[in-house]
């Protein structure tokens, strides 16, 4: 269905508020952020071509900083759900033969019936984003077909049928330049702010270098905006923290009991689920194996009723994190 309303009521007041809630689900790209409302602004407002995509982007910036967690919260302010959201995986895409699946293939090959990989799920789903994952790997056939896409709006599938592109927004993630910046780098941990700002600088200069090596001036021209994603730093691993935190804190109000965590505990999470190679990657993980499998065990093991409390808190010595069970008395006394 056409989310006719959804767009008719996301003009205005709700654009305006757009750049506040995709601040406070990805942390630490406010740049980023900026570029993608004031190119969804600007398409609104009409003062762009209607024919061709809402939005084209690059994404560039090393792994796990928020690239593809900035899509997903992308389409789900734009169109209600996740579901609209198309990823595909460029790396299936690197040799020449594979080249043509993406519009479908040839009369008489099979597959022809099934209508494209990318023709197909946009014709179904025309309001929509779609994520192409690691760009930089697609063999460079597949750019001429990007290219008559950002320039037309449109592409024909090998059924000769044309599918509209106009009502998407069209995001390319590459880690381009990334590997680079390894060589340089400060090496393992978290930066200062000043660190960081000069870090990011330097980044942007290698991986605006690299950008211009890897993909054609005609494409990057075709292109709304390359947009550079910053490493992240400890404050912005703690806020991420926070946002995590957050769903665990609901999931275990909903059992009706109460979760209190010390900043030790946080601390340790953030130590052990940054990693400057995958970003915050690893923190969802750090946090279900030392957090929430623990929890877990201890609410199995003890007699837990409603309205008692977890108190998660660390032990620096043994390094690791003692939980324990109060009851709402027990707790007074602690007060």
């Amino acid at each position: 269905g056409v989310p006719v309303q959804r767009i008719a009521q996301a003009e205005g007041k709700r654009l305006m508020g757009m750049e506040k809630d995709l601040r406070s689900k990805v942390i630490g790209q406010e740049e980023a952020i900026k570029k993608i409302v004031k190119a969804i602004q600007r398409n609104r407002a009409g003062l762009k071509d209607p024919k061709r995509p809402i939005g084209s982007f690059i994404f560039l910036g090393p792994t796990g900083v928020g690239k593809t967690q900035l899509a997903k919260v992308l389409t789900t302010y734009l169109f209600d759900n996740l579901d609209s959201l198309i990823r595909i995986d460029m790396s299936e895409y690197m040799e020449k033969f594979s080249v043509s699946r993406l519009v479908g293939a040839p009369p008489g090959y099979v597959g022809y019936e099934e209508g494209g990989q990318l023709t197909e799920k946009v014709r179904r789903k025309p309001y929509s984003v779609v994520l192409l994952d690691e760009m930089e790997k697609a063999h460079p056939d597949v750019f001429h077909i990007l290219l008559q896409l950002l320039d037309e709006g449109h592409l024909t599938d090998s059924l000769g049928r044309s599918v509209d592109f106009k009502n998407t927004i069209i995001i390319m993630t590459s880690n381009i330049g990334t590997r680079q910046l390894k060589d340089f780098g400060r090496g393992v941990g978290f930066a200062t702010i000043q660190d960081d700002e000069s870090d990011n600088e330097h980044a942007k200069y290698v991986i605006q270098k690299a950008l211009k090596r890897a993909f054609a001036p005609e494409f990057l021209n075709r292109v709304d905006d390359v947009v550079m994603f910053n490493q992240l730093s400890r404050e912005n691993i703690q806020q991420i923290i926070d946002l995590e935190l957050a769903e665990l804190y609901q999931r275990v109000e909903s059992l009706n009991y109460k979760l209190k965590i010390s900043p030790a505990v946080k601390d340790f999470l953030a130590e052990k689920g940054y990693d400057p190679q995958f970003g915050a990657r690893p923190l969802k993980r750090a946090i279900q194996k030392y957090l929430e499998d623990e929890m877990a065990e201890i609410i199995i093991k003890a007699s837990i009723s409603e309205g008692d409390t977890i108190s998660v808190g660390f032990d620096k010595k043994n390094e690791k994190l003692l939980i324990r069970i109060l009851s709402p008395k027990k707790e007074m006394s602690n007060n």
